[in-house]
């Protein structure tokens, strides 16, 4: 590919244990065509990373379609220009974005990632569990249905949840419960969160034998239940992670934050210090470069409870649903509040040409459905196919014309940030 202003790429897996297995996984198949290599139809397949982050580095392929053994983000430093000078200025010689596509088939850990200050006091005092001293906001779009746990329910709902569950008043105790149920949405935030963050954080630091202890009656409780009625999907849910993660307190926490569904084409954006945990489905997420994660439940990792506890915005409420800006017939565009990123959905019905305009700064495409061609103004075209990531210079325009049905997903800096400096 003699063309500067597109590099394809090989990319990075992730085998973490709650990937999905190979013979189901988008990820798993999207990397085996990526890397022209077999998968393990049994084995995990979580997450493939496109992008300069050293954890899981893209490499350039040569015109053969070999790894030629040059890291993209080497590539970078050598030719900063095709970052675009705004991006240059800002963050230097890198991508400020790391895009990913996700697998899951069971949940992540209970998380959240931490702000800038936070990130570089965390990277300093703990460089081996802290990689990197960036914040980590991120956006997940839907390629199936996905779910996620996400940020706190409302008051209303936790005083629900504290007069139906009493396995959680037994966990926090009766100061914490009563502290809840005598707090009113009318006090403000400045009364609400030292309350919610009192609760949430005695809740997860409570003992290993009385977490045991309260998922064991809990699951009991609503075995019972299901015998008489529905359960309700909370509680559904519940059952579902305690299956996955026996005993565990992030099964009782999972109480307190909201069960989100997105459908195909839906994106979920998650600020710092925001808690959450992806469940299931597949997606394409975006976030900054970094991977920087402070966990405290549903996870055999490292867990850091008070740093959790004490780092969390404690914001109450539904997160926001993205459903993309219609920026011509085929591609929707999703932006986020952070300047790091945005994403652009392309679904291009055979025989069709788009058009992605020329921006300011460095993309990265994603081809996951059908074939094409890219074309950057040269007389010779880039056949495209599923698996095929490309990096694309900033300032280039590249037109996309289809063979067949085209799914293609870009990520870039926001544009906002461009019209913003």
């Amino acid at each position: 590919m003699e063309d500067a202003n597109l590099q394809r790429l090989h990319c990075s897996v992730k085998n973490y244990d709650w990937g999905l297995p190979g013979r189901v996984s988008e990820v798993a198949r999207l990397h085996a065509l990526n890397s022209a290599s077999e998968f393990h139809a049994e084995d995990p397949y979580a997450e493939l990373w496109m992008g300069t982050h050293d954890s899981g580095p893209s490499f350039l392929a040569s015109s053969n379609g070999n790894e030629n053994g040059v890291s993209l983000k080497a590539w970078i430093s050598e030719n900063p220009d095709v970052l675009g000078h705004k991006v240059l200025h800002k963050w230097g010689s890198d991508l400020p974005f790391l895009f990913k596509v996700l697998s899951v088939g069971k949940a992540l850990s209970i998380q959240a990632h931490p702000d800038k200050e936070l990130a570089r006091t965390l990277h300093k005092l703990h460089p081996d569990l802290y990689k990197d001293g960036n914040h980590k906001p991120e956006m997940a779009l839907a390629l199936t249905n996905f779910e996620a746990l996400c940020g706190f329910i409302t008051l209303k709902e936790l005083k629900g949840v504290l007069h139906t569950v009493p396995e959680i008043v037994e966990l926090v105790g009766a100061t914490n419960t009563n502290l809840v149920l005598q707090t009113n949405d009318q006090d403000g935030e400045e009364k609400v969160k030292p309350v919610l963050q009192a609760v949430f954080t005695d809740l997860m630091s409570a003992s290993k034998d009385r977490v045991t202890d309260a998922v064991n009656r809990l699951k009991s409780c609503l075995l019972k239940k299901s015998e008489v009625r529905q359960l309700t999907d909370k509680e559904q849910l519940v059952l579902r992670l305690e299956k996955q993660y026996p005993a565990d307190v992030g099964v009782i926490a999972a109480f307190f934050l909201n069960h989100v569904k997105l459908n195909p084409g839906e994106a979920l954006f998650l600020g710092a210090n925001e808690p959450h945990a992806y469940l299931s489905g597949e997606c394409v997420e975006c976030m900054a470069t970094s991977d920087n994660v402070v966990r405290a439940g549903l996870t055999p990792k490292h867990r850091d409870v008070q740093t959790l506890c004490s780092m969390l915005t404690y914001k109450q409420g539904s997160p926001e649903i993205l459903r993309g800006v219609s920026v011509n017939p085929y591609v929707n565009k999703y932006t986020p509040p952070f300047e790091e990123f945005e994403i652009d959905r392309c679904i291009l019905p055979q025989g069709e040409t788009v058009v992605f305009p020329a921006v300011p700064g460095p993309s990265i495409f994603l081809v996951t459905v059908g074939e094409g061609t890219m074309n950057t103004g040269l007389p010779k075209g880039h056949v495209v196919t599923e698996g095929d990531v490309l990096f694309a210079a900033a300032n280039t325009e590249i037109s996309v014309t289809s063979a067949s049905e085209l799914n293609l997903y870009r990520t870039g800096v926001n544009s906002k940030f461009f019209q913003a400096s």
